[in-house]
């Protein structure tokens, strides 16, 4: 299994426009990060875990020829707004499988209505095979994926595990049985918005704390604010097994 990140960066991603904040300014290629997104590849299978605003060009950066499936974690713009940018993959490919829960189906039927209609259709607008995802395993290029039910604020969000690969991003609360179905998985990556408390997402004590329980061999924080701050510095201080992604970093699984 081959795992990229396409971008580890908060909604706005950073620099920031206009930002004069010292990791807005920094010349580090890793402190540089696009809206969050991952692609994850195992026996020629592709799957992209979110599409939001930067998909093009991350899928440019990242030589993805053919997407499989598109899996989604929760209906935020900067997870989804990149989906008309499927369309190459479509004219190349035909209809897009895409899984998400219902709520979210349902809102990018509201933002994408031209996507989904099946009549009198824009002869431009790409098309898609709609997968609804509950909390329980489904089947993606012949592995079995499990969802895992969290909340970011008042809102229901998924992440998921591939085999030994778990991805969790905008959380702030997980319950108990379902960190149990990530437990000692080899690489885990988690959100890590900044220092201070954030209302919706872990920020880095809460995230260290999450990681400590579900015990994997390997973590990385990913979903990271210019608040955090310079990646060089951030990676210093953290725990022996635990690291900050960073845009274009490959794991290999």
């Amino acid at each position: 299994m081959k795992i990229t990140f396409l971008g580890t960066g908060t909604s706005q991603g950073i620099p920031i426009i206009g930002s004069k904040h010292p990791v807005c300014l920094s010349n580090n290629k890793k402190d540089k990060r696009l809206r969050v997104s991952v692609l994850v590849e195992w026996n020629g299978f592709t799957c992209v875990v979110d599409c939001g605003p930067d998909f093009r060009y991350q899928m440019l950066r990242s030589g993805c020829e053919k997407i499989d499936a598109i899996v989604f974690t929760h209906e935020h713009s900067d997870h989804v707004m990149g989906f008309d940018d499927i369309r190459p993959f479509y004219f190349r490919q035909g209809d897009i499988p895409i899984y998400a829960h219902q709520r979210v189906l349902d809102s990018l039927k509201q933002r994408f209505d031209y996507v989904f209609k099946t009549e009198n259709r824009y002869p431009g607008a790409a098309a898609v095979t709609v997968n609804e995802i509950k909390n329980k395993p489904f089947s993606l290029g012949g592995l079995e994926v499990v969802p895992v039910n969290g909340t970011h604020g008042g809102l229901q969000v998924f992440g998921f595990r591939f085999k030994d690969f778990a991805y969790l991003t905008d959380m702030k609360r997980v319950e108990a049985v379902e960190i149990e179905k990530i437990k000692n998985v080899k690489i885990l990556v988690v959100n890590t918005l900044r220092i201070e408390p954030h209302h919706s997402h872990f920020n880095l004590e809460e995230a260290l704390a999450f990681i400590e329980k579900v015990n994997p061999e390997k973590a990385y924080l990913t979903h990271i604010s210019h608040l955090l701050g310079f990646h060089d510095e951030v990676e210093k201080t953290l725990p022996e097994n635990v690291f900050l992604a960073y845009d274009e970093l490959e794991l290999n699984l």
